[in-house]
């Protein structure tokens, strides 16, 4: 069976691949099309915005964390219900973890999707080399199917008839459109990528973006680029799933402004397990809902720092349940949160739970950055030694321990060159600065859970005594 679909990648990172992409979700949309998203590459600030747009949980595929059998799987368990799908790329068409081969990049996704491309290119300061650029990409790979070329940042009719002219005079790509530069439509953007679709609110942004659209891309031959793709690989290779449980877990996830990076994959695969998903506000909420496991995601804690060390009850309710034992796992931001204190980049420092001897720090240049394959060297909540997880670490944040800090897990990178550790363990809690993707290694969800449900019946066996 083939299901619509359409790569959107860039030349580059910066191209205006996402405003494309947000535009193409909200202006098919528009047109009553149901459009399920997806985005190439360890990122969940995209995600956020295709979910808002297109009323549709987004989905992550990479070729380095989960592999082709994943990434088909999950494609077609969720777009199995949608009209169109659109797949936005990650940096430019051919980067990935490497500089010789695909393994990760927006090409190696399309292969294996065999999704027709739709490259963005910007066209602000060019005219005829825009028929060498594209006619770059789409012969770079012949296996890629790049069919169509959108222009950005172009600013008059006429500029964009000079671009559309030298590029169908030079190749067979058809030319769909194009989009002007309008402040309007831009999401600010701040040290980790764009702000996130819960800040950004609900403005007629998307509105703005889909009516832009409509009025510079032919969206009849971006649907029928779409429809032209041929049949879809994976339909028959569910995701692997551990398998489901008797007892039901509950598990707080901490979701607001400061906490809201989690793949839905993760989620799901949770729940496939028996989890029962609570959300609560660190930033809002007085006290946490009753649960067996906290699940603290990454975000941007450091911007809120003020407010989260003010929101006292929240900060001790997190503490004592760590302390008492509760189940607790954390990434990235969740981390920091989970340390004595957050020094912002104007250099003022927050409390925080204090369940880790150290104050995470901001650097204003140092970036930490890269696929990490995990791999557990103490048994912990996610499995026995030797298991391996992949995942990716994305923060300018670092750690200046104020006590001894202890790793259950070391790091590598994806040429497999070790780069440190990672997994800081304190009683039951569980902290990464790596992100990791569950659907890599679906069995840590099971481990995950399994601790959780053995501690609350430790704790309910030790009131009963």
């Amino acid at each position: 069976m083939s299901r619509p679909r359409l790569v959107i990648a860039g030349t580059h990172s910066g191209a205006g691949k996402t405003t494309v992409t947000l535009a193409l979700m909200a202006a098919l949309k528009a047109r009553g099309l149901v459009v399920q998203p997806f985005k190439a590459g360890p990122d969940f600030i995209d995600p956020g915005h295709h979910q808002a747009v297109t009323g549709r949980p987004s989905r992550n595929l990479d070729g380095w964390m989960l592999g082709e059998s994943a990434n088909r799987a999950i494609f077609a368990r969720a777009s199995v219900d949608a009209d169109l799908s659109i797949i936005e790329g990650m940096m430019g068409l051919f980067d990935g973890s490497s500089p010789v081969h695909e393994q990760g990049s927006t090409a190696e996704l399309a292969k294996q999707l065999n999704a027709p491309v739709l490259l963005v290119i910007d066209g602000s300061a060019m005219a005829r080399s825009a028929a060498a650029m594209a006619s770059g990409y789409a012969k770079f790979d012949a296996a890629v199917q790049v069919r169509g070329v959108l222009f950005n940042r172009v600013r008059s009719e006429g500029h964009y008839q000079l671009l559309r002219q030298a590029v169908e005079s030079e190749t067979d790509l058809a030319v769909v459109g194009y989009l002007q530069p309008d402040a309007s439509v831009t999401i600010q953007d701040r040290h980790l990528g764009l702000r996130t679709a819960i800040e950004q609110g609900q403005g007629d942004l998307y509105d703005r973006l889909a009516r832009a659209a409509a009025q510079t891309i032919d969206l009849d031959r971006v649907e029928a680029m779409a429809r032209s793709a041929g049949e879809c690989p994976g339909e028959d290779l569910p995701i692997t799933r551990p398998a489901a449980t008797q007892q039901p877990v509950r598990v707080g996830l901490a979701y607001d402004a400061a906490f809201c990076f989690y793949y839905q994959d993760n989620l799901e695969l949770l729940e496939s397990v028996g989890a029962e998903i609570v959300r609560f506000s660190p930033l809002h909420d007085d006290e946490l809902p009753v649960a067996d496991l906290l699940y603290f995601g990454g975000g941007y804690p450091e911007l809120y720092g003020e407010t989260l060390a003010a929101n006292m009850s929240m900060r001790s309710a997190v503490q004592t349940f760590a302390r008492r034992g509760g189940a607790v796992y954390a990434e990235c931001g969740g981390l920091m949160y989970l340390t004595e204190a957050i020094r912002d980049g104007a250099g003022a420092r927050h409390e925080m739970v204090g369940v880790f001897p150290a104050e995470a720090v901001m650097r204003k240049n140092g970036m930490t950055l890269g696929y990490r394959t995990v791999e557990i060297a103490e048994s912990c909540m996610l499995g026995g030694a030797g298991t391996v997880v992949r995942g990716h670490e994305f923060h300018y944040s670092m750690l200046e321990p104020t006590g001894e800090l202890h790793h259950a897990c070391t790091l590598s990178d994806a040429a497999g060159k070790p780069v440190g550790q990672d997994g800081l363990t304190m009683g039951n809690t569980l902290a990464l600065y790596s992100h990791l993707h569950f659907g890599s290694h679906p069995a840590v969800v099971a481990d995950l859970l399994g601790t959780a449900r053995r501690l609350r019946g430790a704790q309910a066996s030790a009131t009963k005594g």
